[in-house]
């Protein structure tokens, strides 16, 4: 799936960026902020998303995307050498494909979210 974010850098720059990762595991906000340096993250709404991606939002395909929308791969998509599916942007429909064929027509970095260095939200002890 693709996961569209709004992010604040640490000099105060809004950017929309575009994440890939499984369903299964969506990309946590937390360590998406720590692993980028981001200042503050959170999905983007749904017309954020839709001039963004040029695909309605809840059905974006990870490719065929905007070479200006930045985007970053979760590096749990290679844990997984079976069959994937991906929406087209078409309600209905589904694209079937291995998951290193996927990830070798994705444009974009590969991002490690299981990475101790991320921030999340721990409750301090009593």
């Amino acid at each position: 799936m693709v996961t569209v974010l709004e992010v604040a850098t640490r000099v105060g720059r809004e950017v929309v960026i575009g994440f890939t990762s499984p369903v299964s595991a969506p990309p946590p906000l937390g360590a998406v902020g720590g692993i980028l340096g981001m200042r503050r993250v959170r999905p983007a709404p749904a017309h954020v998303v839709n001039a963004a991606t040029d695909y309605a939002s809840g059905l974006v395909c990870p490719l065929l995307l905007p070479e200006s929308l930045p985007m970053f791969i979760d590096d749990r998509l290679l844990d997984d050498d079976d069959l994937v599916h991906t929406a087209t942007g078409e309600r209905h429909t589904a694209l079937t494909l291995r998951a290193l064929d996927l990830l070798a027509l994705l444009p974009g970095k590969m991002v490690d979210l299981r990475a101790k260095g991320s921030r999340e939200a721990v409750a301090r002890r009593h």
